[in-house]
């Protein structure tokens, strides 16, 4: 298996896992929406779906390039939730974070976003057998 194949199924499965932490434990992420947003628990949910699908999209070929453009945005569309936790000092649940850690998630968003992209692009070997199809 290559490297982008095992690096696939990990984002697949942490996709998967925290999509469904959101129906688990909403109180954590609604904590963490800015007080602007409306309906907290109906967006904390809705990511929540988007990030399983996202994570499953990633599975098949078929798939995958959506999936990843959608991860790339959900990653863009919560980055506000991390900014409101770094600026406010917000514990991840009733959990104490690190006010380092809170800052360090903030770029951790654009390895997030390279890792979606990178593992949701063809290979050239996929990208060239598709070209020849045409």
């Amino acid at each position: 298996m290559s490297l982008k194949a095992v690096l696939r199924w990990l984002l697949t499965i942490a996709m998967v896992l925290a999509g469904a932490n959101h129906f688990i434990d909403p109180a954590t992420y609604v904590a963490m929406m800015p007080s602007a947003l409306p309906w907290p628990l109906e967006l904390v949910y809705i990511s929540g779906v988007f990030e399983i699908l996202g994570g499953i999209g990633l599975i098949h070929p078929r798939t995958r390039r959506l999936a990843g453009w959608g991860l790339i945005a959900l990653f863009i569309a919560v980055f506000p939730a991390n900014v409101n936790m770094a600026i406010n000092h917000l514990p991840l649940g009733d959990r104490p974070v690190p006010e380092w850690a809170l800052w360090a998630r903030l770029p951790l968003q654009v390895v997030l976003i390279l890792w979606a992209w990178w593992v949701s692009r063809p290979t050239a070997r996929a990208a060239s057998l598709t070209y020849e199809a045409r």
